[in-house]
């Protein structure tokens, strides 16, 4: 086939792209080798328009082991443990084929932690929707879970924690964030470096179809209305080929045979030969007729581009060939030598016995585009005045009903019920709490991980929102007793083309920065979506940061519901009464302007490290973050899954009634504590400067909010725990 730029913009590339790879291979490309630049080229694995902010954030510490340009990111949990851990995005594929799509994402973050030599032993996801009222929203939820419940499950390690939300933003652009944590020896953990020369190139797992062609230039593009059009892009998922993928790897990667190891990703076997090539400044040489097919007469531009699941690709020390295929053999697996690693520094691709592809790895990877965007700078909005009569017309009981049965605030127990949270016997905190919990088989450590985002605050400012999300993450983890060591972030945006969005970009990255770095919280992984939008129209910034901590001894872990009547109730953290962008804002009043709350970092850091110390000393009996919905949501939810109610103290504060229940004012926690220790937790939070007051006591039941409202347990439950159900079975 004749190549022109005319089908190099057809693959995604722009004009001067394509004369930048005519220069550089001092000729015209055939239509192999553009299709590998196009793969390696596009935003979804060259971060063209990403990198030169991404090099600012924080990515070392003393626990990270492996910071980004890896699979994953790795870190230290002592005792010659490790946590390998990633977040990527399949939203893309999840919007045209939501069951395909979400399983196979599900499926390839968890390849991304078994390539390093890790059991997975965790998935979360970070899901969002268009409005409930679009009439796609309900079929893209109920397939998105079905996929992420239907590869997690088969796969056999559980779903321990999640957030789903719901905006109009997502109505042409669903975002599907999915994350694994994996659980390696700080000795056996395998990198994708190739080294040596002359060393067996070897294929292993799925033959290889044409499913997923143009499967990563796909998720670099935006969306038009010939959408459905993209169908045989979406790759096809089979976790119980994944399961056998997994036992074999960790069974080869026990002994000594392995030098590099890749999974098949974006991009397919084009992205793992150049990246492994590349790491080790080395060429490689592939026979293509050698790579296992399931689809005749595919050609090798079809092999290069397929993205079909389940296929690793591995250097191995030589004579141990037969080693290796006997244990693939055992688990019924495909298993290929498929060419070799040389000195050329080129990748170079044979078939039918002709030379079809021989590249300059340099050029692909080292000389691939990176674009310095135009941006555009967001300024603060300006502060809301929100008139104090229309705040005291309404009543206490019917805003906390319209909260708590918000789509964003309801209990999403209809999605994680399909989810297996239990598999493997080691998960000690559900989903539904502030972090899942795993505990590492046979000691006494547990690890929390989190998931969360704030599209509404990044939207209104990005350089605050980017900064709160990595809060909200520390707070999670600090909540159920774990001390925070590291995020991987998942950064979801419009197009990179338009200044607004680069803007958004550039700010929140800007504020991730800020916050991991002064909460000593580095980045050690992520991934970058842009083009989420359908023709002009992007969603919301949405940055998903995946947060995880260590807890030294499983038996302090917290959980958020009340556990004895009598009990005292206390607010750490200061309620100024920030209600602009707050969901009481948008729900109650049909506000959308104004400022997101400020994010004082030396205030989150102080307050979570001081209610570490509380936990430490076994002060708290539960605890759980003040964060959407502001605290009485926050009660009402510990009210809920203790089944206890609360007498709240006399109302004393300086500001109105309902600026101090539904404000969204950062850095806070509600923490339970036995009346005996009072004292003592007073002296520890007095001493670090922390602001606190006591909230009210734990009563049998009943939320007693003040002379004139009470709401019971039972009314709590049904306004939190019915709205998705319902919505669900309409």
């Amino acid at each position: 086939m004749l190549v022109n730029e005319k089908v190099a913009i057809e693959h995604g590339l722009k004009s001067d792209e394509y004369k930048k790879i005519c220069e550089l291979l001092d000729r015209t490309p055939n239509i192999t080798e553009l299709g590998i630049f196009s793969a390696m080229w596009n935003e979804h694995c060259s971060y063209k328009s990403s990198r030169l902010h991404l090099k600012k954030l924080p990515t070392k510490g003393k626990k990270v082991i492996q910071g980004p340009g890896e699979n994953a990111g790795v870190i230290d949990i002592e005792d010659g443990d490790a946590i390998v851990f990633k977040i990527e995005s399949h939203n893309h594929p999840s919007f045209i084929e939501p069951y395909q799509g979400a399983a196979t994402g599900v499926g390839g973050i968890m390849r991304d932690v078994f390539t390093m030599g890790a059991r997975p032993i965790a998935n979360l996801n970070s899901i969002h929707f268009g409005s409930p009222q679009h009439k796609k929203t309900k079929n893209l939820l109920r397939g998105v879970v079905h996929g992420i419940g239907g590869y997690g499950n088969c796969m056999g390690v559980p779903t321990i924690a999640g957030q789903t939300s719901f905006d109009s933003s997502y109505n042409g652009n669903i975002l599907v964030n999915a994350m694994t944590l994996g659980l390696v020896k700080k000795n056996k953990i395998f990198y994708s470096k190739a080294a040596g020369l002359n060393k067996p190139v070897i294929y292993v797992g799925s033959k290889t179809g044409r499913d997923g062609i143009h499967g990563a230039s796909m998720a670099s593009a935006s969306f038009d209305e010939k959408i459905e059009e993209k169908k045989p892009t979406v790759q096809v998922g089979d976790p119980f080929t994944e399961k056998l993928l997994l036992e074999a790897c960790l069974e080869l990667m026990a002994g000594d045979s392995i030098i590099a190891i890749q999974d098949m990703g974006a991009a397919g076997l084009t992205s793992s030969s150049i990246e492994m090539a590349s790491k080790g400044n080395l060429g490689i040489e592939i026979n293509l007729n050698k790579v296992p097919c399931r689809e005749a007469k595919m050609t090798p531009y079809e092999i290069m581009l397929s993205e079909s699941q389940e296929r690793m690709l591995i250097v191995l020390e030589n004579g141990k060939e037969n080693l290796a295929k006997k244990i693939f053999d055992k688990w019924n697996l495909d298993f290929a030598v498929i060419g070799k690693t040389t000195n050329s520094k080129n990748i170079e691709l044979f078939f039918d016995n002709e030379q079809v592809a021989k590249i300059p790895v340099n050029t692909l990877v080292e000389n691939s585009p990176m674009y310095d965007r135009k941006w555009k700078k967001s300024k603060l909005p300006k502060k809301i005045k929100i008139k104090k009569e229309n705040l005291k017309k309404l009543k206490i009981k019917d805003v906390l009903k319209k909260i708590l049965s918000n789509q964003n605030i309801c209990s999403k127990e209809w999605i994680w019920q399909q989810y297996d949270h239990t598999v493997m016997g080691d998960t000690i905190q559900k989903p539904g709490g502030d972090s899942g919990v795993v505990r590492v088989h046979g000691t006494d450590k547990a690890v929390a991980a989190t998931v969360d985002s704030s599209a509404v605050y990044c939207w209104a400012h990005p350089l605050t929102g980017g900064k709160q999300v990595v809060a909200e993450s520390w707070r999670n983890l600090i909540s159920v007793g774990a001390t925070p060591i590291a995020i991987t972030n998942c950064l979801n945006f419009g197009s990179p083309e338009k200044e607004e969005n680069m803007g958004e970009f550039v700010e929140c990255v800007q504020g991730i920065g800020e916050a991991s770095k002064y909460l000593n919280f580095p980045v050690v992984s992520g991934n970058v979506s842009f083009y989420n939008q359908t023709k002009e129209i992007g969603i919301k910034p949405t940055p998903s940061i995946g947060g995880v901590g260590l807890i030294k001894n499983y038996k302090k872990m917290i959980t958020m519901d009340f556990k004895n009547i009598n009990n005292l109730v206390m607010i750490i953290g200061k309620t100024e009464g920030h209600l602009a962008q707050s969901l009481f804002a948008r729900t109650i009043l049909d506000e959308k302007n104004g400022p997101p709350p400020e994010v004082n970092l030396f205030n989150e850091k102080n307050n979570g490290e001081s209610l570490l110390q509380l936990i430490d000393k076994n002060y708290i009996k539960s605890a759980h973050d003040v964060s959407l919905g502001g605290l009485l949501t926050a009660i009402s939810k510990m009210c809920i899954k203790g089944n206890k109610g609360i007498k709240i103290n006399k109302y004393k504060s300086l500001i109105n009634e309902i600026e101090y229940f539904f404000a969204e004012d950062q850095g806070r926690y509600i923490i339970e504590i036995n009346p005996k220790d009072l004292q003592e937790v007073n002296k520890i939070l007095d001493k670090n400067s922390v602001h606190h007051e006591e909230l009210g006591v734990i009563v049998e039941k009943d939320m007693i909010i003040n002379e004139k409202t009470k709401v019971t347990i039972d009314e709590l439950k049904s306004y939190n725990t019915s709205w998705l159900t319902n919505y669900m079975s309409s």
